[in-house]
């Protein structure tokens, strides 16, 4: 049952008890007589009626009629003509009836309704006990209920919503604790818990994070390997007519195909899953970019122009070798071309400018070319298979080495994409 229902059950069951007991009282028939106090006031009575006849003849209705109001009382005079009847109607009513006496003889009666004022008298100040019992029962009652509430109700109801945010995934959410709470212990616990949860989804995730960044770079470096197979299988096609060869290299490229679909399709999942690839920039000497442009003779030809500046960079070696291998493998791929390689150099940039003459890139396709999975115009019409995700990659590589990459169209015909390097 819950707390307010029971609170609601006891003051329904506070207003029933009061309503009994009220009733109670009025059935009551049996009260005291103060006859002492009755006799005191005979005699306040009498003396003061003796003083008024004292200073008057005679008693007058105004004075006696103030005595009456003054004592709750009713005076009888003998000289009154419905003196006897008056008398009698006190005695039949059972008031309490009295002599007044001026010197020995009597002079009048004095009557009070005792039992009617005794009575009401007791009658409310029995309720008024009646209502102050009930209202210190009831306030009690509902402290304890508080106190039961907010020691031992409310840090439950605080646990089922703890509960409820981490049944969402929720592990952020702390679990206050209340110093001297009697569930103080408990509720650290769970506080425990929810941090051993946390601490266990993160390496959960790192983990999985690692595996698809593996499964990202290992894919993708993969795609160098296949390429150049393939290159390979293209001149053996070119160099060997022998039937037996131009078999076995059949088989070979044929293979090497699958593998890259594969491949692309690995990377393709993974990456979708995977938020960015892990870039660790460091101070390089520059001249690791000859040692990477060197490497792309394996690719076609290429035309260097002038010597790399040489200073340190900031870069991730093994990104900056991924992003020349992108570009210099589109380049070849589809403007099949030599690939034309130029440096200049600023205060805190170098520049390595990568170009061929092929037919270029439709202008309005520029601005997209760095997007995630597209592929231009030129790619889709050539029939050759690709991921939309050199350039991409390429892009963000530098970025987070403090550099960037930039896409243009050469005048003249051809593509040209530069790769801005910091320098330390």
């Amino acid at each position: 049952m819950k707390l307010r229902m029971i609170a609601l059950a006891y003051t329904i069951l506070v207003l029933l008890t009061g309503l009994v007991f009220w009733n109670r009282i009025e059935t009551k028939t049996e009260f005291p007589i103060d006859m002492l106090e009755l006799n005191t006031k005979v005699t306040e009575i009498t003396e003061k009626l003796t003083s008024i006849r004292s200073s008057a003849e005679e008693l007058d209705e105004a004075s006696i009629e103030e005595l009456e109001k003054e004592y709750n009382c009713d005076i009888a005079l003998i000289s009154d003509k419905n003196y006897e009847s008056v008398n009698n109607d006190w005695i039949r009513r059972g008031w309490s009836v009295f002599d007044y006496r001026d010197g020995k003889d009597i002079a009048g009666k004095i009557a009070f309704d005792a039992r009617n004022t005794e009575y009401r008298s007791m009658v409310n100040k029995q309720r008024t006990q009646l209502v102050t019992v009930l209202c210190a029962a009831y306030l009690l009652g509902m402290i304890l209920l508080l106190l039961i509430w907010y020691f031992y109700i409310r840090p439950f109801t605080k646990l089922r919503t703890f509960a409820a945010q981490v049944s969402k995934g929720n592990l952020d959410m702390p679990l206050e604790m209340t110093k001297h709470n009697y569930f103080g212990a408990f509720t650290e616990s769970f506080d425990r818990m929810r941090e051993k949860l946390k601490e266990s989804a993160e390496r959960e995730n790192r983990a999985n994070r690692s595996k698809q960044e593996l499964v990202a770079e290992l894919s993708h470096d993969i795609k160098t390997p296949v390429a150049t197979i393939k290159a390979t299988c293209e001149v053996m096609e070119l160099k060997h007519k022998d039937s037996d060869v131009q078999e076995k290299v059949a088989v070979i490229k044929s293979k090497a195909d699958s593998v890259e679909h594969l491949v692309d399709n690995m990377f393709k999942a993974t990456l979708e899953e995977l938020e960015e690839l892990k870039v660790e920039p460091k101070e390089e000497s520059s001249l690791i970019i000859s040692d990477m442009l060197s490497d792309l003779r394996y690719y076609g030809e290429v035309k260097q122009e002038g010597e790399v500046p040489q200073c340190l960079i900031l870069v991730d070696k093994l990104r900056l070798e991924q992003v020349i291998d992108n570009i210099a493998g589109n380049s070849f791929k589809y403007a099949g071309t030599p690939l034309e390689v130029s440096f200049s150099t600023e205060e805190e940039h170098i520049h390595v400018i990568l170009s061929d003459r092929g037919p270029g890139v439709p202008e309005d396709e520029l601005d997209m070319l760095t997007a995630k999975f597209y592929r231009g115009s030129v790619a889709t019409e050539s029939g050759k298979d690709g991921s939309g995700l050199g350039l991409y990659l390429a892009s963000i590589f530098m970025e987070r080495m403090g550099g960037g990459l930039e896409v243009r169209n050469r005048e003249g015909g051809g593509f040209v994409v530069e790769i801005v390097l910091k320098k330390v």
